[in-house]
């Protein structure tokens, strides 16, 4: 099997052009180990498709399936450009949690950022619940996947770890959820660590960043209708919500290697 490692701020996965194997879950787990297999967040598949340009699935690094990927689906806008599978700088991309579209930004032939057309976020009242031993105030925020959204007063020093992947399991999200650390820099820039469900720590994750400006929004933290910069531990995303929710996010995206196993 051929692959191509490609992050996006360091969230990396291993890309397949072809039909999903029967065996993804223990594949994933295998392959995404970093001491005994290639090393990766998970794995994603990509295919020619019948309702967008391509579709893309998501396996994260334990073996199941993800909705959407903000960082993995601007890799796959600079994969099939680069590859030659298009030669469209507009792309849509069928996922779990809808169809995306992409703006691809050519340079010399070469994809340097991708714009996505994330959808609408649904941003939930704050509540309160009991997580490794303390209680945590936190926002919901659905962008076509879970996740909780908790301000601090330093990111840098939230107990990502320990408080995350008990939020991640918590009763309160059955199918659990991913929890951002956000702490507020500027009017225009926020801070984000995140514990991403199914993978843990990661370096970055788009939707995450999406949920956190968006709750960041609601909150009066910035404002609606201009870019935020969200700096994560790979680097920086830039997050806009518009009028009625709808998000667009832009960054960047990069090959790491190509291999065969």
């Amino acid at each position: 099997m051929h692959f191509t490692k490609m992050q996006g701020l360091g969230n990396d996965y291993l890309y397949v052009y072809g039909e999903v194997p029967a065996d993804i879950a223990a594949l994933s787990r295998r392959l995404s180990d970093r001491h005994f297999g290639a090393g990766a967040d998970g794995m994603i598949y990509i295919a020619p498709c019948d309702k967008a340009d391509f579709s893309m699935r998501i396996f994260n690094a334990d073996g199941s399936e993800a909705n959407m990927c903000g960082n993995g689906i601007r890799c796959v806008g600079k994969y099939v450009f680069e590859k030659g599978y298009t030669d469209k700088t507009r792309i849509t991309v069928d996922t779990l949690s809808g169809i995306k579209t992409l703006h691809l930004c050519v340079e010399e032939g070469k994809v340097e950022t991708v714009s996505v057309e994330m959808g609408t976020a649904v941003v939930a009242e704050a509540m309160q619940l009991r997580a490794a031993g303390q209680t945590v105030t936190l926002i919901p925020v659905d962008v076509g996947n879970p996740h909780a959204v908790i301000f601090c007063d330093d990111a840098e020093s939230a107990p990502v770890a320990e408080l995350g992947s008990a939020i991640e399991k918590h009763p309160h999200f059955p199918g659990g959820v991913n929890v951002e650390f956000v702490s507020l820099l500027k009017p225009d820039t926020l801070r984000m660590r995140v514990w991403e469900r199914g993978s843990g720590i990661t370096m970055a994750c788009g939707t995450g960043a999406c949920a956190s400006v968006a709750a960041a929004v609601q909150k009066g933290l910035c404002a609606r209708g201009s870019a935020v910069e969200v700096v994560l531990d790979g680097g920086s995303l830039f997050v806009e919500v518009g009028q009625h929710n709808e998000i667009l996010m832009r960054g960047s995206a990069a090959f790491v290697y190509e291999g065969e196993i």
